[in-house]
């Protein structure tokens, strides 16, 4: 049965992030970026040692360099790095792990928000992993809370712009009120989640975190190319 992938991000604790993979969570994302959510690459490591298998771990990075990250990569064992700026494509072949690159989608009005994204996608080449798309905040890079247009999205996929670019992760302003309806509309592969099952910047709420996981089980069948 096909179902959306799970992100929870910013986490900081062991065993609060033992508990969420428990819940079904698929991903966690450790924030190596200034945040709230921010991670030691000592403790970004208690956090890797305690998950079971199959749970994957995201570093996320935004603007370091190749050897920055290379160096918390090696320290703390992470599976995947994120990179959450503006980091040139080149940098993909230069990391030693599997990469998603997150985009921040400004409506425009022209569609013009999608050029970048697949010009960098193009670019980067095959150790590019997944595609993120976020919110777009002049005064912050992510966890901002806020959601964009998901309709752009939509639209381009029905288009068939979106094609050679899943899978793709859908990420901003996401709740458990509001994640099935994100999914039906965009039909991503996964879902990453940070502020919206919080009780406070950089602390979970697990009640909060198993309704999000419980209603990303709730969308339409997916038919994405993907998923095909």
């Amino acid at each position: 049965m096909q179902r959306v992938r799970v992100k929870i991000e910013g986490l900081r604790e062991p065993r609060q992030a033992l508990k969420i993979a428990q819940m079904g969570a698929d991903a966690i994302g450790l924030v190596f970026a200034d945040s709230p959510r921010w991670v030691s690459p000592e403790q970004a490591r208690a956090v890797v040692d305690t998950l079971p298998p199959w749970v994957a771990t995201v570093g996320v990075f935004v603007d370091a360099d190749a050897v920055a990250i290379n160096r918390v990569v090696e320290r703390t064992r992470i599976g995947y790095v994120q990179l959450h700026g503006n980091e040139p494509p080149e940098i993909v072949g230069q990391i030693r792990r599997p990469c998603i690159k997150a985009f921040r989608v400004r409506d425009d009005g022209d569609g013009g928000w999608l050029e970048p994204v697949r010009a960098w996608h193009a670019a980067a080449g095959g150790n590019l992993a997944a595609v993120l798309l976020d919110a777009y905040d002049p005064s912050a890079v992510g966890g901002t809370g806020q959601r964009f247009n998901w309709d752009l999205v939509a639209d381009a996929r029905a288009a068939g712009a979106l094609a050679g670019l899943d899978p793709l992760i859908l990420a901003g302003g996401l709740d458990a009120g509001c994640v099935g309806r994100a999914i039906d509309i965009v039909q991503p592969w996964a879902v990453d989640v940070a502020s919206g099952v919080e009780k406070s910047p950089g602390v979970k709420d697990l009640r909060k975190v198993e309704a999000f996981i419980r209603a990303t089980r709730e969308g339409d069948e997916l038919r994405t190319e993907f998923w095909s």
